[in-house]
Parts: structure tokens; C-alpha cells; sequence
């Protein structure tokens, strides 16, 4: 294969991932908190034996599109959407994972747990709601409390790289780095925080790599052929 086919071939490959990204954007359009990724590309340089200098497309990660996305009313109590800056903290077998995922409910002992059963950091105690408290009333600093009594404080903690947050399963972000407690949080009992994903400019943008990768397709395949007719008539001439 020539240089000009292998470098067609590492933008076809870089392609096929970007595809995949936007495929999962557009999957998560409806998914609570969900933030879009996009992938980075970067230049690679290469020399041959004769110095000739090849270009090649390297993808050399993702970048995360951190924007707050729209807050949409569910009416559900233990429903809570951060406004602004934040994550709210849960704590699971591997450790603390940090989520903007508020969709919280009561396990069976009463206490304050995400939707798969990981309980919720407080600002102190457990957040705990004893049988017949009567409705739950969380305020916008996170304080959560019942007609009877107050239960406790949301933690909600941000971090000086918000970049660096590695994304795991069911929304939920982990990172070394030390949490910073946000004092005064922004809370609305009630609301979700939906998906920033605009699926639209999605939508474009698979059109546009699917475009983009069947023209290398096409340039590979012809390339290809000229290959196989330049071997053919050498073959012929010998």
C-alpha cells in the first residue's frame, strides 16, 4: 500500500470513531446531566527513509462540553437540579463519585440514595427520612428537611479542573482531585437538569462525517484500482 493510501486510511479511522461519539451524543439526547463529547484531533508527522515528510490524523482524545444544560420540571420532590456550578457527591463500593444527576429516592431504611441505590453525601449525618415525616422540602442551599424536623444539607462540591472529571457509568465522574464545598448552592427541588446535547448540529454532523468518509472510501478504492492497473500493465510489459 502507498504512503497516499495509508494516510487516506488514518483519516478514515479517526472518522469512524468521531462517528461513534456523535452516534452516542445523539443516543444520550434524553439522557438527565448527560454532557456532549467531541473528539480532538491532532497532526502526525512522519518521515520515510527518503525524508519525505507524511501527514497523517491522529485522534488523541476527548473534550467534554461542560455547559449547563436546560432544567426541565418533573414535579417529583426527590427530584433536585443544580443550577450553576456543582456536583452532588454519592458514595459507592469503588469510592466517592460526583454526579449532576439529581434523581434521587428514599431505599428502604429511609435514606437519601441515587437510582442505583448509592446513598447521597450530606454536609454532615446520613440524610435520613424517618416514616411519616410528612413532604420533603429541599432548599435551594441544599438543606432538606420535613414539617417535622430538618433532615440535613446536601453536600455539593466543584473542582478547579472540571476537565479532568473521568466519566464512568450511569452519569457518574471520578478524579484525584481534592472536592471544594460550594457554600451556597443553587438548588430547585423538582427539576432535572436535561442533556446538553443539541441533537440537530448532531444530526449535521453525522450527515457530514458520513459524507466525509465514504469520499476517502472512494479515494481508497481508486486508488486501489490504479495500483492494480499499474501492476497489471508492468506485468504485461515484462
Amino acid at each position: 500500500m502507498e504512503n497516499t493510501s495509508y494516510i487516506a486510511l488514518s483519516r478514515q479511522m479517526t472518522l469512524r470513531t468521531e462517528m461513534n461519539i456523535v452516534a452516542n451524543n445523539i443516543a444520550n439526547a434524553n439522557t438527565p446531566a448527560y454532557k456532549a463529547e467531541k473528539v480532538v484531533f491532532q497532526e502526525f508527522l512522519d518521515r520515510t527513509k527518503n525524508s519525505e515528510k507524511l501527514s497523517f490524523v491522529q485522534d488523541i482524545g476527548l473534550a467534554r462540553d461542560i455547559r449547563e444544560g436546560p432544567l426541565t420540571t418533573t414535579g417529583n420532590p426527590l427530584d433536585v437540579a443544580i443550577s450553576g456550578d456543582g456536583y452532588f457527591i454519592v458514595e459507592t463500593p469503588l469510592g466517592d463519585r460526583y454526579t449532576r444527576h439529581g434523581r434521587f429516592q428514599l431505599d428502604a431504611g429511609g435514606q437519601l440514595v441515587d437510582s442505583e441505590g448509592h446513598p447521597v453525601k450530606s454536609a454532615g449525618a446520613p440524610l435520613v427520612v424517618p416514616a411519616g415525616q410528612g413532604e420533603i422540602s429541599i432548599a435551594p442551599d441544599g438543606t432538606m428537611s420535613t414539617s417535622e424536623a430538618v433532615i440535613g444539607k446536601l453536600s455539593i462540591v466543584k473542582f478547579e479542573d472540571e476537565y479532568d472529571l473521568k466519566k464512568g457509568a450511569n452519569g457518574l465522574y471520578s478524579t484525584e482531585q481534592e472536592p471544594e464545598e460550594i457554600t451556597s448552592p443553587q438548588l430547585v427541588q423538582g427539576m432535572l437538569e436535561d442533556s446538553n446535547v443539541q441533537p440537530i448540529i448532531e444530526l449535521s454532523r453525522m450527515i457530514m462525517v458520513q459524507r466525509e468518509y465514504q469520499s476517502v472510501q472512494n479515494f481508497i478504492k481508486q486508488e486501489n484500482d490504479r495500483m492494480k492497473k499499474a501492476i497489471d500493465k508492468l506485468s504485461r510489459q515484462s
